[in-house]
């Protein structure tokens, strides 16, 4: 899962830098909701990890 969200935010990136760019308006906007949505996946799926480390023995 970790890794899908690391894609889809550079899916994302790659997006907004070309919609900022000028390639198209519309880009941008559908960048930018992107981006903030594979940002949150990404800080779940990392907190996600986080907490679910090995139990102590």
């Amino acid at each position: 899962m970790l890794g899908w969200a690391i894609t889809f935010l550079v899916v994302a990136l790659i997006a907004g830098l070309l919609g900022f760019g000028g390639v198209a308006a519309i880009s941008a906007n559908v960048a930018q909701v992107l981006f903030v949505v594979f940002l949150v996946l990404f800080a779940i799926a990392l907190l996600a990890n986080a907490f679910r480390g090995r139990s102590p023995r």
